[in-house]
């Protein structure tokens, strides 16, 4: 049994597609269907069906989705309908290879994945295998198409990208005093409202601090700003002298001084927050998400992405070498950069700057951090364990500087193998 849909409107299966979603029922759209492409089988006519126009074609995919589509979409007839699923039922059935059956590749994983199982426990997953090449690699790649995208996935590369990581003694979290401020009061400002010690705050908000620098270090605050949600029966001033004395100075403390600047909620009111005020879009806040500004930043987005994405893989293993090198006593701040290209199973480029700060060489450094870490993307996975559902922590207050057992990546447990491999 096959249950295809074909149109010349790629828009109008787009909007099929959604629709048969809201009723559970998964599918994938063929893109560039020729003309002339049978789009059923022989009826009792024996005609075969075929397409008159060049067009798009949506395949419903896996038993239970043909079995919803049979039962609440496709045959009011209910003789038609126990056919249908009594036919499906033994279809479900057969051994692994048997005809009904489509088996691919699933490019993450050693194995091969039947349709029942596509867009449901694998979402957004290979919807046709079209060829195999072998390449010289350290693994078979694979060209594959999914729905709407065509992917060439090279050993786990899906694409090229640079990707940045940076450390500094500056806190004890290794992050630049200014990012760290910031996370600190967004935190304050939930367990302020979770506590009830100020009962009037509501659950959004944002903060931004400025940080004065002399001679490379941290010297004072010179600005906080807060933005913070809250009910409407309470006056600005009362917010304001709130804000500063439960939220910023018990975080901020010793870095305050008597030119420090407030600014709380100086656009006016802020009642309607979240997602009624502002829905936002992922990956639109790649600095927070990071280092605020601080180091280099390669333009890819974390949230929202696997671990076989090396914007988020190799984020957290450039992270990992960064925070070992400063914990090791190798330097006062460092950054590190990996690049990867497609097809290419291991970093086109490694680059390790220390600022002037380094206590040996940042060429030494580079070769310490060759000799020791494995960058291939399936081994970062391996070795920072990222195959766990923990990546939902990440949504807010960073991905970085965060002591958290789940987060592997800030560990520091190689400085001492980096400071006997830099000979000190």
């Amino acid at each position: 049994i096959k249950i295809r849909l074909g149109s010349s409107s790629l828009k109008l299966l787009q909007e099929v597609q959604l629709l048969l979603n809201d009723f559970g029922v998964k599918s994938s759209i063929a893109l560039n269907t020729r003309r002339g492409t049978p789009v059923g089988k022989a009826g009792k006519d024996g005609k075969i069906y075929k397409s008159k126009h060049d067009s798009y074609t949506l395949n419903i995919i896996g038993f239970d989705s043909y079995q919803k589509f049979c039962k609440e979409i496709g045959f009011l007839d209910m003789k038609k309908q126990e056919r249908a699923v009594d036919y499906l039922g033994k279809t479900c059935g057969k051994p692994p290879n048997s005809p009904g059956i489509f088996l691919i590749p699933h490019p993450t994983k050693n194995e091969m994945v039947d349709e029942k199982r596509l867009g449901m426990e694998y979402p957004f997953s290979v919807a046709a295998f079209k060829g195999k090449e072998d390449m010289e690699s350290d693994a078979e790649v694979y060209d594959l198409e999914i729905e709407d995208v065509s992917m060439f996935s090279g050993n786990g590369i899906f694409v090229h990208n640079s990707m940045f990581g940076y450390a500094t003694n500056e806190t004890p979290s290794m992050m630049p005093l200014s990012i760290d401020l910031a996370h600190r009061l967004t935190r304050r400002m939930a367990e302020v409202r979770r506590s009830g010690a100020l009962k009037w705050v509501r659950p959004d908000g944002k903060s931004q601090v400025t940080v004065e620098y002399v001679n490379g270090k941290p010297k004072r605050v010179d600005t906080v700003v807060i933005a913070i949600q809250h009910d409407p029966d309470i006056e600005h001033e009362g917010i304001r002298h709130d804000v500063i004395e439960h939220i910023i100075r018990p975080v901020c403390g010793r870095w305050l001084d008597a030119d420090t600047k407030f600014i709380v909620n100086h656009s006016g009111r802020f009642v309607i927050g979240g997602p009624p005020g502002d829905t936002g879009v992922t990956g639109r806040k790649i600095i927070v998400d990071t280092y605020g500004g601080h180091g280099s930043h390669g333009g890819g987005c974390l949230s929202g992405k696997d671990p076989s994405k090396v914007d988020r893989s190799a984020s957290y293993m450039a992270r990992h070498i960064a925070k070992n090198i400063v914990a090791a006593g190798l330097a006062d701040r460092c950054e590190v950069q990996i690049a990867y290209a497609l097809g290419f199973s291991k970093p086109v480029s490694l680059m390790i700057s220390t600022d002037g700060t380094g206590s040996v060489p940042d060429g030494k450094i580079e070769e310490a951090v060759r000799r020791l870490f494995d960058l291939r993307p399936k081994a970062i996975i391996d070795y920072l364990d990222l195959r766990r559902p923990i990546f939902e922590k990440t949504a807010a207050y960073g991905h970085f500087g965060r002591d958290d057992p789940d987060f592997t990546w800030e560990r520091t447990h190689r400085a001492g193998e980096l400071r006997k491999a830099c000979g000190l």
